[in-house]
């Protein structure tokens, strides 16, 4: 049984599981849109760079033929209005030789004079780009002859302002969004927890004062409502057996005092009616009895406890069969009360009711473990810390949280896993990563096979484990089979398919497991993923081997 202190609260998990998505989401949004515009910011400050050597180089042929250095001195001057260019120089080729020698140059007044590149010349005709400036030369040349060269050096200043401003704009835009979707958790969980909140408080209310007239209200939610309604009728149904304990009661003490009148009025006759008096007093021992059984019953509304999560199928099954058992019993009551119960009907009830309280048991038990596992995955996906746990065991909690996908198709998952390994690693990304593979393989590799087969091979060798996931699906084709691991890759593009389940495999892997991963695959043969991570081994039978 879970300790009542280390429950988790609905209004918290809903508040941080909405945080997560929001945070996780605009993080990734941020990163992807500040990449791809610093990469574009980057690449139009290369343009223009490109654009002003172009001018340069073709003004600096007249004056390298004229060997004119002043005109292009005055040239080269103009551009102290461009602030990304720090320092231009122009060389001049030798007609003699291919030495270069220095012809012209531009340096801005705040950053001075910069060493001549001659012998670097040829490495910045493509630009190089360093962490404060790029460097880029391009050949000056006439009718084909090659006159000399432009080299210009520029700062990336105003591109590390911009970033930085981007960076400072989106951090205000992510946490407008989260607060917004603080608040919007808050409302949400308010409206989910009210009902179970008010139903809470009408089960403490109804215990306390043993007052079953009062009924739980509508809630504006439908599952909540059918729990409502059950919890009223399970009320309805004490109310009755109460009302029915009053009468006999009352009947009793009715009889009794007509008894008591009838032994002081006829003292003599008491030999003669002995046995009458006896069967009389029997009759009052079984409805004794009857009284103790019912309030016994009348108990059972003092043990609602609360809800804790909403599992429709099993509690639905589980109100239906007590509801069934209470109309059962009902009857069983009516019959036994009008001196009409047989022996048939006895044995009939018994066997109803066996099966009966075998149905809540079992649906119960499904439930409790439901919540049990779901929680423990949910905690394990939301923490990526290393701890000590049992792999096969990790594997079948994560196949009983995907059960509601399982359970509508005919697909098999086949384990082949220790059941005594228990390993030191993190659990969360292993769950996702098991997560995303069994669910790529329901949407992609068996979108049009109705039984197929999953296969799911763990091994442990020198303290690293061999994780090994295959299936008979459809197979991946060769055009995105190199580029499957990257982000958007997808085969369902414009059907609902993002393309970044198996780039974050590969990203759990690499980065959160610091393993390795590899797939194999032939269109129509299904595909086959070797993932390998170092752990660290806790069995010390398998330590040993």
């Amino acid at each position: 049984m879970i300790a009542i202190d280390k429950t988790t609260s609905i209004k918290n998990a809903l508040i941080w599981v909405i945080m997560l998505i929001c945070s996780l989401t605009l993080c990734l949004a941020m990163i992807v849109s500040a990449t791809q515009d610093v990469k574009l910011q980057r690449k139009k400050l290369v343009s223009q760079l490109e654009g002003y050597i172009s001018i340069i180089a073709f003004n600096a042929s007249s004056s390298i033929l004229q060997d004119n250095a002043d005109i292009e001195e005055n040239r080269l001057s103009s551009f102290a209005a461009v602030n990304i260019l720090h320092n231009i120089h122009i060389y001049k080729k030798q007609p003699d030789s291919n030495a270069l020698s220095f012809f012209a140059s531009y340096n801005r007044r705040d950053i001075g004079p910069y060493p001549v590149q001659f012998d670097r010349i040829q490495q910045f005709i493509t630009p190089v780009i360093s962490s404060n400036y790029i460097e880029i030369t391009k050949p000056i040349s006439y009718g084909g002859n090659l006159l000399g060269y432009v080299y210009v050096r520029a700062s990336q200043e105003e591109l590390s302002s911009y970033i930085q401003t981007r960076i400072l704009l989106d951090i205000l835009i992510a946490l407008v969004a989260l607060i917004s979707a603080f608040f919007i958790s808050s409302r949400l969980q308010r409206r989910f927890t009210a009902p179970i909140e008010t139903l809470l408080s009408v089960v403490q209310k109804v215990a306390k004062e043993k007052n079953y007239q009062i009924r739980a209200p509508v809630a504006p939610i439908k599952e909540y409502n059918m729990l409502s309604r059950a919890f009223n009728t399970m009320l309805d149904r004490i109310e009755q057996q109460i009302s029915k304990l009053q009468q006999a009661e009352q009947e009793n003490r009715q009889l009794t005092l007509s008894l008591e009148q009838k032994i002081g009025q006829r003292t003599e006759a008491l030999k003669t009616s002995n046995q009458e008096l006896l069967n009389t007093l029997a009759t009052l021992h079984q409805y004794q009895n009857q009284i103790v059984e019912t309030e016994k019953m009348a108990s059972l509304g003092q043990m609602v406890a609360g809800v804790a999560h909403e599992v429709n199928t099993p509690i639905g099954l589980g109100v239906t069969a007590s509801t069934l058992l209470q109309d059962k019993l009902t009857d069983i009551q009516k019959a036994f009360d009008e001196k009409k119960l047989t022996s048939s009907q006895l044995a009939k009830f018994l066997s109803e009711s066996k099966e009966n309280l075998g149905i809540i048991y079992r649906n119960m038990e499904r439930a409790a473990s439901l919540i049990s596992s779901f929680k423990r995955v949910a905690v394990d996906q939301s923490n990526e810390n290393r701890r000590q746990f049992n792999m096969l065991q990790l594997i079948n909690e994560v196949l009983l949280s995907l059960r509601p996908n399982l359970k509508k198709t005919q697909h098999q998952i086949l384990i082949d896993c220790p059941a005594e390994l228990e390993l030191d690693s993190k659990p969360g990304p292993i769950n996702q990563i098991l997560i995303n593979l069994i669910m790529n393989s329901l949407i992609h590799a068996f979108e049009h096979i109705e039984q197929g087969e999953m296969h799911i091979a763990v091994q442990v060798k020198d303290n690293r484990c061999f994780l090994s996931y295959s299936d008979n699906g459809a197979g991946v084709p060769e055009s995105i089979k190199k580029r499957i691991f990257d982000p958007f890759v997808t085969t369902k593009r414009g059907e609902g398919g993002s393309g970044l389940g198996l780039h974050l495999v590969y990203n759990l892997v690499t980065q959160a497991l610091n393993g390795k991963i590899q797939l194999e695959s032939t269109l129509g043969a299904g595909i086959q993923i070797q993932i390998d991570f170092p752990v660290i081994v806790k069995t010390a039978r398998l330590a040993q081997k």
